[in-house]
């Protein structure tokens, strides 16, 4: 078994691989890099009935994976570069071979991928940390999964201000609903639930457009998602919106919050 994990600012995100399958990956909190290391991987044992006999290489990436040596347990450590393990786990989990691909972490990472070679193309303090402190503010907010499903419940058109209430003609390659301005329309009633898909619009279109703009400079036409926030059901639609804007895929990996930790095992271990 290859154990892929991803030691993060507040959770730390483990996978595991067995004969190329990718096993059931999980999340703890962190706390420091190591003991939060040591106890995903005993968690992730318990959980999957396995032993660390079963386990060749543990690979690690994350802005906490600078903490820990070359074993671990008694096994072999692998440090994997947090830039190649995105764009590793990316193109692997959407099952493309170019691509940009976003990670929306705290802050968002865009990484070009072509082929075999991976470059980091830039990113923005946009990201998910800008997503909970906005709705800590605005709403008194901050757990993501209580933010992800107030925000499937919102309505955007109580909030941002679209092409459609400026226009007074069809603009072509512009859709009605584009949005205009963000916030720039909002109701004196407008709900925390309306304020909670605002804050994800704001986030989400903020990095599809950087990702578009890496995309034309690279010549790619797909975008691929990654991170806790990508996987949010109500950033689907402003992806969408995107693409039918923007003439580019926008592609949501399959397990896109444990992405970079699938990343790290598939660069240790040679995975294709």
């Amino acid at each position: 078994m290859i154990i892929g994990i991803d030691i993060g600012g507040s959770t730390t995100d483990i996978v595991g691989f067995a004969e190329n399958e990718l096993l059931s990956p999980l999340t703890v909190k962190a706390s420091d890099p190591v003991s939060s290391a040591a106890g995903a991987l005993g968690r992730y044992l318990a959980e999957t009935g396995t032993s660390l006999g079963d386990i060749t290489t543990v690979a690690v990436t994350g802005v906490g994976a600078g903490a820990l040596g070359d074993s671990m347990l008694g096994l072999p450590v692998a440090h994997v570069d947090e830039f190649r393990a995105i764009g590793r786990g990316g193109v692997y989990l959407s099952g493309v071979r170019q691509a940009v691909v976003a990670s929306l972490g705290t802050g968002t990472a865009i990484v070009e991928v072509d082929e075999g070679r991976i470059a980091h193309w830039g990113g923005s303090g946009v990201g998910g940390g800008t997503l909970i402190g906005l709705s800590k503010a605005l709403f008194g907010v901050s757990d993501i999964e209580l933010i992800a499903r107030k925000a499937a419940e919102g309505r955007l058109d109580r909030v941002d201000l679209s092409v459609g209430d400026i226009a007074t003609r069809e603009i072509p390659g512009l859709p009605p609903e584009t949005t205009a301005a963000n916030f720039a329309k909002m109701a004196d009633d407008a709900s925390d639930d309306d304020l909670a898909m605002a804050v994800v619009n704001l986030v989400c279109q903020t990095v599809g457009m950087i990702a578009a703009g890496a995309a034309g400079a690279t010549g790619k036409d797909t975008v691929v998602l990654i991170g806790k926030l990508a996987a949010f059901p109500a950033a689907k639609g402003v992806f969408d919106r995107l693409a039918k804007l923007n003439g580019l895929e926008y592609r949501i990996a399959a397990q896109a919050a444990f992405a970079t930790a699938v990343g790290a095992a598939v660069e240790a271990g040679g995975l294709i």
